[in-house]
């Protein structure tokens, strides 16, 4: 082929991938691992980037074994970090740890606290490793993969489509009398049941009891299979589960219960009650800083809180959509910035429509043009301050190593708070003529 004709098909391959992703993750996903390999050394870094993102997780831990240290390089810094997790896994420890060097240290602290489950969660009792299976191979095809892949024995096989997400399952003894050219969806079923990585041990038990099931499936929030449960994994945790029953009776708990001891409720709650007297005492001395402007105007005295309602209300819904979605591993401490613009432009939107409400609320209780003005202002200021805050702190504790259930709260509290107040205290000092 000639080099202009190279060219050409090089050309129409770009626009392909650029117009239609998802098709082309489809091709790619049926190429061999060594053609995949050499395909990914061809392509742009950003080409390269969406081909991984869009490969079976099987068949990405395959791909990155064989890739070239300055490929993996790359692909390991800029690939979407929840599947690029999802592929480390699957790869041994010391492998893993080897991949790990390859990237800078803030995103070695990212992938590391993806791949790392909670104690006796179901991600943590899963096999990352295992046969991904398309519905449109045929019985054949998937013998093949069987044969070459060697999953560990089950009784089924578990049917994903080309994001990786579960749509049903087969069991082996159908396959083995299935004829050669069946096609997979012919012979699926819809699974029994599933949990997602985070759920707990009783909640893997539950399933277990309820649907008398070998193996049970893991999947992400988006559904996206990541890993088994197998059976003897299952009756581990059945076992442990009615250990902890046990010593739950006793009170053999470090965690506190309904009814803890009174010392060692009050050592787990007091230092934190002390740390919200201190950052109270920080958000009066605002208030403090426009004593002059309160006395004189009392009406302000009147809507602080309802600034501070609204701010901590707003904050509090970022607060927990972030935290669930690193706790789900629904997105890493990377993607900061994507999840704080979200944030502050629905913030910004329902501020705005906050601030028209209460501001008419204000202009007929007091009729006040400046007042309305002052509060309506700072609404949007406070509730878009409060979002922002709500979805980085987060991820900055997470980014620190600390955990971000301990103490986010009352950071919250404290920037709402202060920047609340500051706000309307100090548009009303500014606009005090009008009022």
């Amino acid at each position: 082929m000639s080099a202009d004709a190279m060219h050409a098909v090089h050309a129409l391959n770009q626009a392909f991938l650029h117009h239609h992703p998802l098709p082309a993750q489809q091709v790619v996903n049926q190429l061999s691992v060594d053609d995949l390999v050499e395909l990914l050394q061809t392509q742009p870094t950003a080409d390269m980037v969406t081909l991984w993102d869009g490969l079976m997780l099987d068949r990405a831990a395959a791909v990155l074994q064989r890739l070239p240290e300055a490929t993996a390089r790359q692909v390991l810094q800029r690939g979407d970090p929840v599947r690029t997790a999802r592929a480390l896994v699957r790869l041994t420890a010391e492998e893993r740890r080897q991949m790990m060097t390859l990237v800078d240290s803030t995103r070695q602290r990212e992938l590391d606290s993806l791949v790392q489950y909670p104690e006796d969660s179901a991600g943590s009792l899963m096999d990352p490793r295992f046969l991904s299976l398309d519905e449109t191979h045929t019985v054949r095809e998937v013998l093949h993969s069987i044969r070459k892949f060697k999953p560990r024995f089950t009784r089924q096989l578990y049917i994903t489509d080309s994001q990786g997400r579960l749509q049903g399952m087969v069991e082996i003894n159908r396959l083995a009398l299935a004829e050669a050219g069946d096609m997979l969806n012919t012979l699926a079923r819809p699974v029994p049941g599933l949990v997602t990585a985070t759920a707990t041990r009783e909640e893997v038990v539950e399933q277990l009891q309820t649907n008398r099931i070998t193996d049970l499936p893991v999947v992400d929030i988006a559904g996206r299979l990541i890993g088994i449960i197998h059976y003897d994994a299952l009756m581990e945790a059945v076992r442990e589960e009615s250990s902890v029953d046990i010593l739950t009776m006793v009170g053999a708990s470090r965690d506190e219960r309904a009814l803890s001891h009174i010392g060692f409720v009050v050592s787990k709650r007091l230092p934190w009650l002390s740390i919200n007297l201190l950052t109270a005492f920080l958000a009066a001395s605002v208030v403090g800083l426009f004593e002059g402007t309160i006395a004189q105007f009392t009406a302000l005295a009147v809507l602080l809180p309802v600034v501070a309602g609204q701010s901590g209300n707003t904050g509090a819904q970022a607060l927990a959509v972030t935290m669930r979605g690193l706790a789900l591993r629904e997105i890493g401490t990377s993607q900061w910035l994507r999840v704080a613009r979200k944030e502050v432009g629905a913030a910004f939107i329902n501020g705005i429509a906050i601030a028209l409400l209460t501001s008419l609320g204000v202009l007929v209780w007091s009729a006040s043009v400046g007042l309305a003005l002052v509060i309506g202002s700072s609404m949007v200021i406070a509730m878009v301050a409060a979002a922002f805050s709500g979805a980085i702190i987060p991820v900055i504790l997470s980014a620190m190593g600390q955990d971000p259930a301990q103490s986010s709260s009352i950071i919250l509290t404290t920037v709402t708070d202060v920047v609340g107040f500051f706000a309307f205290l100090g548009i009303a000092t500014l606009l005090s003529s009008m009022l």
